[in-house]
């Protein structure tokens, strides 16, 4: 915090006894005295003893802590949920049920650890989104209220006051006054730390009591930012019709809680450009999260960096394209049936089955601005398929079937809060879904990031160039000083090839 390391912001959070306000480590204020100071592990637990949030480096505007990212206990695979709009959608006891647990043993394990329940962790998230749609949009209060996820007027009215020490009207008008001055968040000459954080907007409508409408935002990340790899597998790998490279921005569609989207997500060098065009403005949160998962934008690259960095191996790949991501998905289900077609199949073959489950079981809708026709096929609408309508060999057939039927029947639980290794144990369960599959599932839909898919011809092919054993049993052994960042050691394994996967594509 004295030093204003932008790279801790989202670990921790500061707050000042004398002003009463809660500040991001970076903050460009001038720092207090020590004994004036409380740290909490939340912005959460920062509001429920007090405090308000400072207007200065607005704190709910970081990188999420990617402690979130690396752990698979109880508290981490809760903050994934929640982070997903979860109890939102589901109440507390939802979120328990999911994950196993009675709502009291919940609430005591995330108390003890962040100093807020549940309930207190999704109200400071809706405040967030609040505050995005009252900065960014033209939304009448009432419809925005509820589009943040608020349950009343009343409760949103209040909740903005006591996070943002303004109402919603006098926090629209700040924004539009600072817009005019020039003085938007990201804008040139701020601070670093500031830099992070900011949106505008690209015009919204109302219809009756439903909101709809385009919203664009800035998604912040931890640097470095190696985009290389990260929107080079997204382009290289888009399935036609819900994905694609379009002037300079990696689109795709979207199927959220209470409708779809069509996100367009371009690289920046301090930020990620999130267009968001939403049939449903409540589910902007859970969009904003899922495209922030996509790219993997919480994660601590330094911490990854550094320990894979000390490998003789690696050292050259790490100095040469640091910041490396895991390119993720915002479907696991979509993900897990995408990798089994991809079985012992080219890239563009992949592609070209996947397109044919999309035009023939997915959902239709509407681009303005792309090519973008469908979303991706639900496991219901699959289920019905007919397996002669698969153009590929019986036994791939015969898994695809099968992963899709005990996706149905809940026999495989395939989402951000799931228990990894339960799900290793799941997918190995299906017929057809060996090693490969399991951990490709595991870092792309999982977000585990020790999943290490030493079977796969691409690693084997980087390690036997570098010296190191191909074999996946002895490569396995090898990579365990990379642990547990190996998802990670993977990308730069893979970025030895000119393989499009490892290059930003052309605009």
């Amino acid at each position: 915090m004295q030093a204003r390391d932008e790279r801790f912001d989202g670990w921790f959070f500061t707050a000042v006894l004398t002003t009463g306000i809660y500040c991001r480590p970076s903050c460009p204020a001038t720092p207090p005295k020590p004994e004036n100071m409380r740290f909490f592990p939340s912005a959460a637990a920062a509001q429920q003893a007090g405090f308000r949030a400072c207007k200065r480096c607005r704190p709910g505007a970081v990188p999420g802590s990617p402690q979130w990212n690396e752990r698979a206990d109880l508290v981490a695979r809760a903050m994934r949920l929640i982070a997903d709009g979860l109890v939102d959608r589901e109440g507390v006891p939802g979120l328990a049920t999911r994950l196993g647990y009675s709502v009291r043993q919940l609430e005591r394990q995330l108390m003890a650890e962040l100093g807020a329940g549940p309930l207190a962790l999704a109200r400071a998230q809706r405040a967030q989104t609040a505050r995005l749609l009252i900065e960014t949009t033209t939304l009448p209060m009432t419809d925005l209220a509820y589009a943040a996820g608020f349950a009343s007027v009343r409760a949103f009215n209040e909740t903005v006051r006591e996070v943002f020490a303004l109402s919603p009207s006098e926090l629209r008008v700040r924004a539009q006054t600072r817009a005019k001055a020039g003085d938007e968040p990201g804008a040139p000459g701020r601070t670093a730390g500031s830099q992070t954080a900011g949106s505008q907007t690209a015009g919204s409508q109302t219809a009756g009591s439903q909101t709809a409408g385009t919203i664009v935002v800035r998604l912040p990340f931890r640097r470095p930012l190696c985009p290389d790899n990260l929107f080079g597998h997204l382009a290289a790998t888009a399935v036609p019709g819900i994905e694609e490279w379009r002037d300079g921005a990696y689109r795709r569609t979207l199927r959220l809680p209470h409708g779809h989207a069509v996100a367009t997500l371009r690289p920046a060098p301090e930020h990620v450009e999130c267009r968001l065009a939403l049939s449903d403005l409540r589910d902007l949160t859970t969009a904003i999260n899922r495209c922030r998962w996509l790219l993997d934008l919480d994660a601590d690259p330094v911490a990854i960096d550094a320990l894979l960095g000390a490998d003789e191996a690696l050292a050259p790949l790490v100095a040469k394209s640091p910041g490396r991501r895991v390119p993720r998905t915002t479907d696991p289900a979509e993900l897990a049936i995408r990798a089994v077609l991809g079985q012992q199949v080219s890239t563009a073959a992949a592609r070209r089955l996947a397109a044919r489950l999309v035009t023939a079981h997915g959902e239709p809708v509407e681009d303005a601005d792309g090519a973008l026709t469908h979303l991706f096929p639900t496991v219901s609408a699959l289920a019905e398929l007919d397996p002669e309508t698969l153009a590929m060999p019986r036994s791939r057939r015969a898994t695809v079937l099968a992963l899709v039927a005990a996706l149905a029947a809940g026999e495989l639980e395939l989402d951000v809060g799931g228990d990894w290794e339960r799900a290793r144990a799941q997918l190995a369960a299906v017929p057809g879904v060996g090693p490969w599959t399991g951990e490709l599932v595991a870092m792309r839909a999982l977000g585990d990031p020790d999943a290490f898919v030493a079977t796969d011809l691409g690693v084997r092919r980087a390690a036997s160039e570098l010296g190191l054993p191909s074999t996946p049993a002895a490569l396995t052994t090898r990579a365990t000083p990379w642990r547990p960042w190996r998802a990670y050691a993977v990308q730069y394994l893979w970025a030895t090839s000119d393989h499009p996967i490892n290059q930003l594509p052309a605009d």
